[in-house]
This record gives structure tokens, C-alpha cells and sequence, in this order.
């Protein structure tokens, strides 16, 4: 008997709560064992996983998807050993369940521990990246959650290969085969299953994708959520800039991967300098193959510079563009950022510590580097192992998602016999 989508989703609610409640309370070991069991698996299963990618991206061209979304797509030997990888450095990691995160003792003689535990059944709805399957997949085992993972239906088959290698790497652990399960369907209507809790069996979503999918999450969800909507992130070069780390960290910032949403896609530059660096840097940003979008003083110097338009400042490109625009100081460029910034990644590029420090201060955003690309906002880059997203949200979850941010807490209370008077 064929089930319906609303059998399906419930099923997949209720398996999830159950494996949760021992999934929740798991030693670090077990969870240690069937992390590396999973990783074992996806290395068996490579050439599946690759056969099932090829077909996703063959679906994608016919499509006419973007070149920038397909790069996000792709996957190939070294992506496998970058996935397998991962699981296992999330492995290596500290168990962020039953820390002790506070503790003290009140005059009446209780002592109140607060303690770290999991959340509960997380969902995770993703676009284009196949590998987020398996990153969300191992944090969430390893911070003692429960997983719902809902890839897009571009990544569908590829995302399935993966998690049907995780699936079968935990059947020979201890832990229950559920605490990790996957939406079988395109059928955006399971989204709107998710969003609804699922009859109350999802504890938190995280959205990770494009605007679209993003708002949707944020206007329908029925739970709490962890995501960001855009990364539109900025690099500001500040008169007291050095000129070499200006041109390599906005090329990089940039350029390295134009898909990702910590790419920047504007640069902001102090006027009393712009004469001097701006000829540099943009011509190190052509030679990579952008094109420069800017203002008047940007395309007085710049040839081959297009007019900017309003659109541009709030355009998350996601491609090869970057627009441009020279700033009369430091606070100008704060402004830019907080009117047309998404709250994701920004970075200063300057020598002076006092302005660095005013940045920081001044800045809302979630990340915010000194003199380093912005394209180091990721999970993996700050030592979490991997990440399951970027939040740019004001809960405790905020910048990248890793293991801390998917614990919450609890008080135990020791006493020796005391009543309240």
C-alpha cells in the first residue's frame, strides 16, 4: 500500500521522537562509533553517490540552472573525502552534551548546576549543497538530536545516496537507525508538513538556501527557526588599510567561491584613498573574471566598470559581480552596511586598532573579521567541525551552527531536605 504524503510525514514525526529519547541520553562513544560507521559507509558507497550526483547535475543543466548553482552541486572524489572527513573531525570533537556551563551554591545550602542538553528533533530544509546532508546529519547525532533532513529537488539524488550510506552505517551501531531520516519525496508540500511541527515533533527548523525558501520558512514555520535570509556581506577598506592585504583578502573574498553565502558581494572604500588602491584591487578582481559595478567615482577610474543601481547595493549575486562603492569614512560605511547589510559577514581591512575596534562595536552583524576574507564564516573555519548554517537571528544561535549552538540547557537543583518557608 502506497502512503500519502501526510502518512509519510507523521511517520517520520513519530520515529523521530522515539530514536530522540535515546539518541538524547547516549554516551559519548556510541555516538563517537556510529559517526565513523557512517563515514565508513559513504566511503563504500562513493561511486553510487557520484553516479546519483552525475544524474542530478545532468537534470540540472536540462534545467538551465546557473553555473554558480551547479558549482554548489557538484561533487566529486575529493568532495566525498571532504564529507568523510568532516564526519569524522565532528567525531573528534568534544561532546557538547552534559557540560556543566554554570554552577553555585545558594544560602540556604542548594546548589544549582546549569547543564547542557539537546534540543530535541531538529529540521533541516536545504537547497543545492549535497554535502549539508551529511553535516547536518553529524551534528546533530553528535549534539544528541534527533535529524528530519529535507534536501531540494535539485540535489534530491545525490542527497539520498548520502543518506541512505548514513542510514545503513548506523544499522551496525547501538543507536536507532531513525535518529537520522530523510523526506522521500520532491513534494514541496513536506515542507509545509515540517514547518508545522509535525503534531509537535520538531523542536526547532533550520533553512538553509536561497531568499525564496528562506522567507517561506520564516513567514509559515509554527516552530522556532535558526537560518538567515541573504548573505549580502561587505568589505570595507579603511584609509589606514595595507595595500596588499585590501587587494589579496577582497580577491579572495570575493572570488574563491562566488556561490557561497559568505562571499562578498560589495566592496566599500575610503575616498582619501581610493585614487591610489582602487586601481589595484579591481584590477586584481578583473584579471579573476568579475565584473565591477559602481559609482561615479568607481567608473571614473575604472574603464570597464557598468553604472550601479539601486538594486545592486541589496542584490546577493551568488556570481562573479561585485559592486563597488567609495565611502567618505568609516562611518559612512557603517551606515551602508546597516541599511543595505543582511546581518551575515562584514569585514575591515585596516591597520589602525582603534578603528578595527569601532567597526566591531558599531557593526550587527553576526561575523565580523580584521584583515581576513569573509569567506572564512564558515563552521569548519572556526573550529566547529562542520555547520549545519549561518544564523543571523538575535536567539542564542547566531553566526555559524555547530555543536554548542544546537544544545540548550537545564537546571538541576541538589538539595539535602530543604522546604521553601
Amino acid at each position: 500500500m502506497v502512503q500519502n504524503i501526510t502518512e509519510i510525514m507523521n511517520d517520520i514525526g513519530v520515529k523521530a521522537n522515539i530514536a530522540n529519547a535515546k539518541l538524547s541520553t547516549a554516551s559519548n562513544e556510541e555516538k563517537n562509533i556510529a559517526l565513523n560507521s557512517m563515514a565508513d559507509q559513504i566511503e563504500k558507497d562513493q561511486a553510487k553517490i557520484l553516479l546519483e550526483n552525475k544524474r542530478d547535475i545532468e537534470l540540472a543543466k536540462s534545467n538551465n540552472i546557473s553555473s554558480a548553482m551547479i558549482d554548489r552541486l557538484s561533487l566529486d572524489e575529493t568532495g566525498i573525502k571532504n564529507i568523510t572527513s568532516s564526519i569524522r573531525n565532528v567525531a573528534k570533537l568534544n561532546d557538547p552534551v552534559g557540560r556543566v556551563l554554570d554552577s553555585w551554591d545558594r544560602p540556604n545550602g542548594l546548589i544549582i548546576k546549569k547543564v547542557s542538553i539537546p534540543i530535541g528533533v531538529i529540521g533541516i530544509i536545504y537547497e543545492a549543497r549535497p554535502n549539508v546532508t551529511a553535516d547536518a546529519a553529524s551534528l546533530c547525532l553528535k549534539s544528541g538530536n534527533a535529524s528530519i533532513l529535507r534536501s531540494g529537488s535539485d540535489s534530491f539524488h545525490s542527497s539520498f545516496a548520502i543518506y541512505e550510506s548514513i542510514k545503513n552505517g548506523l544499522k551496525s551501531t547501538s543507536l536507532d537507525d531513525n535518529s537520522i531520516q530523510f523526506v522521500p519525496t520532491k513534494e514541496r508540500e513536506a515542507v509545509g508538513f515540517m514547518l508545522g511541527g509535525l503534531n509537535s515533533n520538531i523542536d526547532v527548523i533550520v533553512p538553509r538556501g536561497g531568499k525564496s525558501l528562506v522567507s517561506r520558512v520564516q513567514n509559515e514555520t509554527k516552530v522556532p527557526v535558526f537560518g538567515h535570509l541573504e548573505g549580502i556581506c561587505h568589505v570595507y577598506v579603511n584609509a589606514d588599510a595595507d595595500i596588499e592585504k585590501a587587494i589579496d583578502v577582497t580577491a579572495n573574498a570575493k572570488m574563491r567561491r562566488t556561490s557561497i553565502c559568505g562571499a562578498a558581494e560589495t566592496l566599500l572604500i575610503d575616498k582619501s584613498i581610493y585614487k591610489e588602491y582602487l586601481p589595484k584591487i579591481l584590477a586584481k578582481l578583473d584579471s579573476l573574471g568579475c565584473e565591477i559595478r559602481g559609482d561615479q567615482y568607481v567608473n571614473g577610474l575604472f574603464a570597464d566598470a557598468k553604472d550601479i543601481s539601486e538594486k545592486d547595493w541589496s542584490t546577493e549575486y551568488l556570481d562573479a559581480i561585485i559592486s563597488v562603492k567609495v565611502v567618505e569614512n568609516i562611518d559612512e560605511a557603517i551606515s551602508h552596511i546597516k541599511k543595505y547589510g543582511t546581518g551575515h559577514t562584514e569585514a575591515i581591512i585596516t591597520e589602525n586598532e582603534n578603528s578595527a575596534e569601532y567597526f566591531f562595536k558599531h557593526v550587527d552583524s553576526s561575523i565580523i573579521l580584521l584583515n581576513a576574507s569573509t569567506q572564512f564564516a564558515d563552521g569548519g573555519e572556526f573550529g566547529f567541525g562542520a555547520e549545519i548554517g549561518i544564523s543571523t537571528g538575535r536567539m542564542h544561535a547566531r553566526g555559524p551552527i555547530g555543536l554548542e549552538q544546537l544544545t540548550t540547557f537545564k537546571y538541576t537543583v541538589y538539595g539535602n531536605g530543604q522546604i521553601r518557608p
